[in-house]
């Protein structure tokens, strides 16, 4: 059990029988009234996103979660396959347990949670920023930097995002995960 006081991001809960881990929150102290702390949390199994209010000091059951680095290895029919580099051991994900999977790719090292008295695999999470080659953008117009225009691109693993005109086709680039943005190049 944990009270409010332990909210942290990434804390995973037991809310309605199902897992929720929160993505921010927020500690109110109006100058009325008792405080409260303003919650986003996401269903670990649907995706959805849910805005809870609690009132500080409510216990709360958390889960035991553990975060397991896998390798991503290959997407087929049945999901997305990871390897355990320890043990060898190879577990499939379902298209919904992935997030960002499109910025995926072969090779790269995958945070999974676990739920630790079941040992089922909750989620994959990935690293806040992820390395990509630029493999198709149209070139950018020569003068066209006065303001910060940004233009269509595809990456080595097929997502599409938006960069700066200054990026080439080939250009190594570093994309933040958790909203597909631009953040800098990579040499």
């Amino acid at each position: 059990m944990a009270t409010t006081a332990d909210f942290r991001n990434g804390l995973v809960l037991m809310y309605n029988n199902d897992l929720h881990v929160i993505t921010e929150f927020q500690h109110v102290k109006p100058g009325k009234g008792p405080a409260f702390v303003r919650t986003k949390m996401r269903n670990i199994k649907t995706g959805r996103v849910l805005d809870n209010t609690f009132n500080a000091g409510v216990k709360i059951e958390t889960a035991r979660v553990e975060q397991r680095p896998h390798q991503y290895l290959f997407k087929d029919d049945y999901g997305y396959t990871f390897m355990d580099n320890d043990t060898f051991e190879q577990i499939v994900l379902n298209e919904e347990m992935v997030p960002f999977a499109d910025l995926m790719k072969e090779g790269q090292v995958v945070t999974i949670l676990m739920h630790a008295e079941t040992e089922q695999p909750l989620t994959a999470e990935l690293p806040t920023t992820v390395d990509l080659v630029v493999t198709y953008t149209e070139p950018g117009l020569r003068g066209d930097t006065a303001t910060n225009t940004l233009k269509a691109a595809t990456v080595e693993t097929g997502a599409r995002i938006q960069v700066p005109l200054f990026v080439d086709t080939d250009t190594k680039i570093r994309i933040k995960t958790s909203d597909y943005s631009y953040v800098e190049r990579v040499k």
